[in-house]
């Protein structure tokens, strides 16, 4: 798929495989270089209005996405569903047609429902980005991990060993990022306790292992998966200390990586739970690169989402 036909980004899959994949990535160098600028902001969107609508809570996400907005030198509108009308009863639908009266280029969705970014598209002429919908995907935060990874292994993903590790069955990140490594050439190890994979792992280009020590020498990239308390049931596992103990990168373990591993986690973190603080401020560490790489990661996504491409396909 060509950039000037991405319409809306719901899914890695909205990409069109490796090739647009890696357009998208070329592209975000662009923007990666006008962030480094004493002034990072050009015109590119000027005129245009980027609405966040999040009925999730997430700084990282929309924070990222709204400076990439500013740097386009779009305007910028944010929902709050605790001072909205929604705590009133008002339904997505019309959140959305309201919205849409004012007159927007672009939304940013983040809902608990899977497929309500889908059904977004159908009550807007905005163009709708996926912001994460419930366990389903978020794939601005695949292409943002890609990114990252993609300058730490010399441009190329291909025969990379990478292990995502923790709670599968819960993230959305985990769908994402499964289809982009592999998209890219990577081979994905999921590790983690049974209780925290997904039932059916049919179609998950993925190999599944539940013994974290027998994974970590032969990986190339660890990425470590939140646990997500607020969406666990009990039984999942006796303990978090257990977990830890099991499935926790500790500084012991960081002792036993290859000495060019990159240790990957999309926040926020449960120090001490998934990671060491030794090891998620250490050396192997890219965490913070992974958020300041999401904004030029957005403003790519953004430039060709709401209309900044036109002008340069006129031009």
């Amino acid at each position: 798929m060509s950039e000037s036909r991405l319409r809306h980004l719901l899914s890695v899959d909205d990409l069109g495989g490796r090739g647009g994949i890696e357009r998208m990535l070329d592209r975000t160098e662009e923007f990666l270089a006008v962030t480094h600028r004493e002034i990072p902001k050009i015109p590119a969107l000027v005129g245009k209005v980027v609405v966040s609508l999040f009925y999730e809570d997430s700084t990282r996400t929309r924070l990222s996405f709204e400076t990439a907005a500013k740097r386009l030198s779009a305007d910028t509108m944010t929902f709050s569903v605790s001072t909205s009308s929604v705590k009133k009863g008002e339904s997505l639908l019309d959140t959305v047609q309201t919205i849409e009266a004012m007159g927007i280029d672009a939304i940013v969705v983040r809902h608990q429902a899977a497929g309500a970014p889908r059904r977004v598209t159908e009550w807007t002429d905005a163009a709708v980005i996926n912001a994460g919908d419930g366990r389903h995907e978020h794939p601005t935060q695949a292409l943002l991990d890609a990114f990252t990874l993609r300058r730490h292994r010399q441009g190329s993903l291909d025969g990379t060993r990478v292990a995502i590790i923790g709670d599968i069955v819960h993230s959305r990140v985990a769908r994402s990022n499964v289809k982009m490594f592999a998209a890219l050439g990577a081979r994905v190890t999921l590790v983690g306790p049974p209780t925290l994979m997904p039932e059916s792992l049919v179609g998950w280009p993925a190999e599944v292992h539940h013994d974290l020590d027998e994974v970590l020498a032969e990986s190339d990239v660890v990425y470590l998966l939140r646990i997500q308390q607020e969406r666990i049931a009990g039984g999942r596992f006796p303990s978090l200390r257990e977990y830890t103990a099991r499935w926790g990168l500790n500084a012991a373990r960081a002792a036993r990586l290859k000495p060019d591993v990159v240790v990957m986690h999309p926040g926020p973190m449960n120090r001490g739970v998934e990671i060491a603080s030794e090891v998620a401020d250490g050396p192997y560490s890219v965490i913070l690169e992974q958020v300041a790489n999401g904004v030029a990661v957005r403003m790519a996504v953004l430039y060709l989402l709401a209309g900044g491409a036109e002008h340069e396909e006129a031009a």
